[in-house]
């Protein structure tokens, strides 16, 4: 059965291959499939809505199921910042770099214990006959004072779990404990009541 991911991320479709593969899930991107998703506006106030509208957006276009995430890290000593603004926080969307830079900026000076945070994934997954599957995954950690690893996106050569960055771990080691795998597996679940 083929689901459609709203995003041209490569590294999130393979997340979501290795894990909902087993349940006979393909997913696919519309690149993939030779067309082009109209760009939404992720005007929503949490995770949650700018899923909800990137699924029900790409479920609408294509009258196939519907997979997206929004995803994001949660500064606690910047009230939450970066939070839903994560991809454009310097600016510029999807800039890993800036993005990076910036948080080290902001973040100058301030002692380990006050650089914790957390990571956010809410998925929706959204069908043509408008049932709608929502679930959220969260993954704690701190904020390096430096990068560290080249695996991972975004933010992960800055954030630390049990003392290692998240840019040093594994594909599967990080699908077991990161909010993305948390909130996929949560997906799998709900999937699995859907498809008997």
């Amino acid at each position: 059965m083929d689901f459609i991911l709203a995003t041209n991320n490569m590294k999130k479709l393979a997340e979501m291959q290795r894990i909902l593969s087993p349940l006979g899930i393909n997913v696919v991107t519309a690149k993939m499939l030779g067309i082009t998703l109209t760009e939404v506006e992720e005007d929503g106030k949490t995770f949650e809505d700018n899923a909800k509208i990137k699924a029900r957006a790409a479920c609408k276009e294509t009258n196939m199921p519907a997979i997206a995430d929004d995803s994001g890290l949660c500064v606690d000593y910047l009230n939450g910042a970066p939070g839903i603004f994560s991809a454009r926080f310097a600016g510029e969307h999807g800039n890993d770099e800036k993005n990076n830079d910036l948080l080290l900026e902001k973040l100058k000076g301030v002692p380990e214990n006050e650089r914790t945070a957390h990571y956010v994934c809410a998925i929706c997954c959204a069908f043509p006959n408008k049932d709608e599957i929502v679930v959220r995954g969260e993954c704690n950690g701190l904020i390096g004072f430096e990068r560290d690893g080249n695996e991972g996106f975004g933010y992960d050569p800055l954030f630390l779990v049990d003392g290692k960055s998240f840019g040093r771990y594994t594909a599967d080691e990080k699908d077991k404990i990161s909010h993305r795998g948390k909130a996929l597996r949560k997906l799998c679940e709900e999937l699995k009541k859907v498809i008997e």
